[in-house]
Order: C-alpha cells, then sequence, then structure tokens
C-alpha cells in the first residue's frame, strides 16, 4: 500500500514515503525499548515540563500545523484549528493530573502496608486513522507519555505528514529521543512490528477490519489492546425537547469533520408528533451545509480524505435507494475535481437493508420515526455498534431510562456528543474495547501492581 499525501481538495499529490525495510523498523523498535528503559525513570515532574512545552508550542503553531491537516486529509481549516487546540488542551489536562492519576492507592489490609501502584508497561504501539490526525494521536501520545510509556505510531498511510509533525514536536518539546517515533509503515507490516517481543500493548482506532486483525494477533501473543471502532451513533429526540436548538445541533452533528467521524450522529430518531417538523427543518439545514474549499473559513463540509471513501458512500446510498430507502436530498457525488458528497437524507430505510447495519463514513443521515419511548430505545439499540448517543428530552424519567437502557459508551443529554481529556472515551458490542482519555484511559497502559509489606508483630514487655 502507498504511503502518500494527496490533497482530497484537488487529488494532487503532496509526497510519497517508501515503506521502512524490515531493519529500519528493528532499529526504531530497538529505540524505543532502549528509551522506555530511561525514561521510565524520569521524574513525572520534568515530564510535566515537557508536556507543558508541547502544548504551548502547539497553541503557538496552531495556523501552520492546520494547514498541514487541511491539505492531507481535507477538514475545513477552521475546524482543524480547533483540533490542534484541543490536542494542547489534552497536553495541559495530563500535565495537571497526572500526579494524582499516578498516587498510589492505599489499601489497608490486617495492619499491613498494602497498596495498589501503578507502573508503565513499555513500548505501545499506537495504529491510528485519518479522520482526526493530530487529536486521535495525542489522545493516546500525552497520557501515555506522562505515564512513563513510550510510543511507536503507525498511522494511515495518507497522512503521514501529520505523522511525522507530531514526532518532532515531541522532539522539540524535550522528551527524550525514542520516546515517541513514527514508522513508515503500511497495514501489512502491523503484524511484524507487533509480533516483536519488545512490544508492549497496542492500541487502534480505526477499521472494524483492522481492529478484528490486531485484536486477534494481540489475543494470540497475550499483549493488552485497546479498541476503538466504528459507530452508528442514534440522535434521539422527544416531544419534550427544545426542538429548534435539537434540529441545529443535529445538523451540526451529522456535518461535524464532513461527517467523518465515529461518533457523529447517523441514525435520527424523532418521535411521530415532531417529526414532520424536526424532518422539513433537518432536510433544509443539511441543504444549507456549504460544500467547498477547505480553506475558506465559509466552508462547512469540505472533500471526504480519500476517493475510496467517496466511492464507498456512493455505493451505500444506491444500495439504501435499491431497498425501498427514499432520498429526500443529496444522494450523488459532486461533479469535479475533489472527493466531495453532496449531503444526503435517507427515510424509509428497511430495517432488512444492509445499509440499516453499516457506519456511514460522510454527510448522510438516516431518519426514523417512532411512537413512544419505548420503540425509541428498541431502535436506538438495534445496531451491532455501541458507541456513544446523543438524547433530546427534557422528561426527567425519560433522562433516566436512556441514560440506563442505551447501550453504548456514552449517553449525552440535550447535548451534541464529544470527546474531552476529563472524560472516558470508548464503546462497547463492535464498537470496541477499553477506553481512552481521563484516568481510565491512562491506566489502560498501566500495571495495576499490587504491593504487600507484612509489618512485624511488636511485641509488648
Amino acid at each position: 500500500m502507498a504511503i502518500e499525501s494527496i490533497n482530497p481538495a484537488n487529488g494532487k499529490l503532496l509526497r510519497h514515503f517508501d515503506p521502512l525495510e524490515d531493519e529500519a523498523i528493528r532499529q526504531k523498535i530497538g529505540l524505543a525499548a532502549e528509551a522506555f528503559e530511561a525514561y521510565q525513570s524520569v521524574p513525572l515532574e520534568h515530564r510535566a515540563l515537557c508536556m507543558r512545552k508541547l502544548a504551548s508550542i502547539l497553541e503557538h503553531e496552531t495556523e501552520d500545523l492546520a494547514i498541514i491537516i487541511t491539505e492531507e486529509m481535507g477538514k475545513p481549516l477552521h475546524t482543524a484549528r480547533q483540533e490542534v487546540l484541543k490536542c494542547a488542551a489534552a497536553c495541559r489536562y495530563y500535565a495537571e493530573n497526572a500526579a494524582r492519576i499516578l498516587t498510589p492507592e492505599p489499601i489497608p489490609i490486617d495492619g499491613n502496608d498494602s497498596y495498589v501502584r501503578w507502573d508503565p508497561l513499555g513500548v505501545v504501539l499506537a495504529v491510528m486513522p485519518w479522520n482526526f490526525p493530530f487529536w486521535q494521536v495525542f489522545r493516546f501520545l500525552a497520557p501515555a507519555l506522562m505515564a512513563g510509556n513510550v510510543g511507536l505510531l503507525k498511522h494511515s498511510s495518507n497522512v503521514p505528514q501529520c505523522a511525522l509533525t507530531i514526532e518532532a514536536l515531541v522532539r522539540r518539546a524535550g522528551f527524550p529521543r525514542g520516546t515517541f517515533q513514527a514508522l513508515m509503515i503500511d497495514s501489512r507490516q502491523v503484524e511484524s512490528v507487533l509480533n516483536d517481543e519488545r512490544i508492549a500493548a497496542v492500541t487502534v482506532t480505526g477499521s472494524e477490519p483492522a481492529g478484528r486483525a490486531v485484536a486477534a494477533q494481540a489475543g494470540w501473543l497475550i499483549k493488552k489492546s485497546v479498541l476503538e471502532l466504528g459507530g452508528s451513533d442514534p440522535f434521539i429526540v422527544m416531544p419534550s425537547a427544545d426542538l429548534g436548538l435539537a434540529i441545529e445541533t443535529a445538523v451540526r452533528a451529522r456535518c461535524v469533520n464532513s461527517g467523518q467521524s465515529c461518533i457523529a450522529a447517523k441514525r435520527f430518531i424523532v418521535a411521530d408528533e415532531i417529526y414532520d417538523e424536526f424532518e422539513s427543518r433537518f432536510v433544509a439545514g443539511m441543504e444549507s451545509m456549504h460544500v467547498g474549499d477547505p480553506m475558506k473559513d465559509t466552508t462547512d463540509i469540505g472533500p471526504l480524505a480519500t476517493a475510496s471513501i467517496v466511492d464507498e458512500l456512493e455505493t451505500q446510498v444506491k444500495a439504501a435507494a435499491s431497498a425501498g430507502a427514499r432520498i429526500l436530498t443529496g444522494g450523488e457525488r459532486m461533479v469535479g475535481e475533489g472527493n466531495y458528497f453532496e449531503p444526503t437524507v435517507l427515510v424509509d430505510v428497511p430495517r432488512t437493508s444492509v445499509v440499516y447495519r453499516e457506519e456511514l463514513f460522510g454527510p448522510v443521515a438516516m431518519l426514523f420515526r417512532v411512537t413512544n419511548l419505548d420503540e425509541a430505545i428498541r431502535l436506538a439499540n438495534d445496531t451491532p455498534f455501541g458507541l456513544s448517543a446523543s438524547v433530546w428530552t427534557h422528561d426527567s424519567n425519560e433522562q433516566q431510562r436512556f441514560s440506563r437502557e442505551l447501550q453504548c459508551g456514552a449517553v449525552f443529554v440535550n447535548a451534541m456528543v464529544a470527546s474531552d481529556p476529563r472524560l472516558p472515551f470508548g464503546g462497547i458490542k463492535r464498537s470496541g474495547y477499553g477506553r481512552e482519555l481521563s484516568a481510565a484511559g491512562m491506566r489502560e497502559f498501566l500495571n495495576s501492581k499490587t504491593v504487600v509489606i507484612a509489618q512485624p508483630d511488636i511485641q509488648h514487655p
């Protein structure tokens, strides 16, 4: 597989990289292993100092870094700026909170001095996607480095410049050589890297097939793994909701990152008594989205990251229509250069259709009408995925039932789903396992080591 940076707005090749040869890969893994031996003993205060410097560099060079992101994967420049600043916020969060998260937990037992301490595992391989080419990496990088682990990054093959830029940023921030390296390898080389005994664990964010392959290998090798895979998040609107705010948020939630987000709302489940108004205004909102040059701040939706993504989305929409779904707006790739697809709304998607159970990774929404709360919950859970959900209701009983009964990793009530360094992030079912971010994310790649120090009996005269 070619490792190439291609501008999705015009199809022009920006840079080409040859995959590393086996010996070069072994040398990089060796450097990482050597770095870990020394780095795990670096005082936490020094790691925090480097992490804060990394945050400062991100903040001061936001514009240049955002341009790299936009040119390489196509998201609107104003959202790329937000992504860079979010990475800086994650760095600062872990710099400020790592000491609290890593503090040994005392567990008094029978008068002994007993506690749980948190030790780093070693070299962690991160297989990361293209859709948030900085954020996906930094939400692994920041907690891993603060915990004393070191990282090897296998980034998506269409964002190699982002990968190399992040590696350079880490070095400029003062982290020791070898603590974070980008591997210019293709997906076929991941197996040999993970097989190396010096790799302690692996984290994957990406497609279900990629997650299955890596998880199966990691399981065979008995190595820790974390998977953050796809999603088909429900966006549920009940009669008590603030309908105007719900519709405005629904359009943004479907079109975030040009629709290329695992936590973007994809299935809109609306109560019957407000459905018609929701459908009419939602379609109008989707049609108002400005599709165009990602370098312009007036653009809402940029090109999709690769031509193959457009092909797949087009195939899915046509399959839905063939199965009986109606297209209320959009439904076509856009003519001209670049990987553009029209904002699209589908209704009457049959439960028996293949598309009903697939993830739509682009600005395509599916609308469903329900008659009551029970039906809304059943429909929301009728998916192989379980990442997150956004529910809109001011009824406290409905809020409690949604929070309790929806099968997913996160429920946002009267709010759009978003990742935040302070909150655990991850899913269930075929959306993966394990958590990123917060204390939970940091501890995924730590050894919770039990320590018991027996106290001698004190003999009294």
